[in-house]
């Protein structure tokens, strides 16, 4: 059986044990937590390990993840760690003793993929270190907030193996292939302000401790005031740009936007237009 089968059916029984609850449940490695109505914040939360990503705490999240991908009450999702470290990198004690056979029939990783499958925007509010798994989490969220502390890096050359998680895709994407190069051969760290200068960040935050998580929240709450359907279309939209050809994508871009002409949202948002009022969202 491929392995885009088992993650598919893997996040298929998540999504459905998923709608069994939703703020009730809690967390070995992950706190969840709606600071806002409409906004649920994961937080990582293995400290003693800098958030290093293990099995049980991918697992952990991506159930929080699809309980509020499945709430109609959210808009938007946070994920952060600690002001010291985002996520320092998979958790190398757990990589240690795996070897081809067992990566490859356990589908090593497979967890880690079950993030880009949520249909709200995710945000990354990254303070510290964002090594490895690390920045490969945050690169999979819709918009990256750092504080001035953050570090991001792919230094997995340093262990003797590469990137496993996307980095050496998705960073490539983002940074171009010469500079890609450069960091994930040597190895090297780089800062809050490269990042924001390369593009893989939105934008680097003010100073001080909780900032970046207050100002990712708030953003969030932003996101979450639009018509859900909307937004979860746009997001489709955007991600199809960085895999179709441009036409292709357009053509992709209108048959949704046209489908969007079948929701209520649609008729309230054109209607409080013209009646120069604030819209009711239903959602639908």
């Amino acid at each position: 059986m491929s392995s885009i089968l088992l993650q598919t059916r893997s996040s298929a029984t998540l999504r459905a044990a998923a709608r069994r609850y939703f703020t009730s449940k809690t967390y070995d490695n992950v706190v969840a937590s709606r600071p806002v109505p409409s906004v649920v914040l994961l937080t990582l939360n293995r400290p003693k390990a800098l958030n290093a990503l293990s099995t049980p705490l991918f697992r952990d999240l991506n159930e929080a993840l699809l309980e509020a991908d499945n709430s109609k009450e959210i808009g938007a999702i946070v994920i952060t760690g600690s002001e010291k470290a985002f996520a320092a990198g998979a958790d190398i004690k757990e990589l240690k003793e795996k070897d081809f056979a067992g990566a490859y029939s356990g589908d090593l990783f497979a967890e880690w993929s079950v993030i880009t499958t949520i249909k709200k925007p995710i945000i990354a509010a990254v303070s510290g270190y964002a090594l490895g798994g690390g920045c490969e989490l945050a690169m999979m969220c819709d918009m990256i907030l750092a504080s001035p502390t953050a570090v991001f890096g792919q230094p997995e050359i340093n262990l003797g193996v590469s990137p496993g998680g996307g980095g050496t895709q998705r960073l490539t994407h983002i940074v171009g292939k010469y500079r890609a190069m450069e960091l994930m051969l040597t190895g090297r760290n780089f800062s809050a302000k490269e990042a924001e200068q390369w593009g893989l960040v939105n934008r680097i935050v003010g100073e001080g401790e909780g900032v970046v998580v207050k100002e990712a929240i708030s953003l969030a709450e932003k996101i979450s005031s639009k018509g859900q359907i909307a937004v979860q279309a746009t997001k489709e939209m955007i991600n199809a740009a960085q895999e179709l050809p441009l036409a292709e994508g357009i053509r992709f871009e209108r048959r949704l936007f046209f489908g969007l002409f079948n929701t209520n949202d649609k008729q309230e948002g054109m209607t409080a237009f013209t009646e120069k009022r604030k819209p009711t969202w239903t959602h639908s």
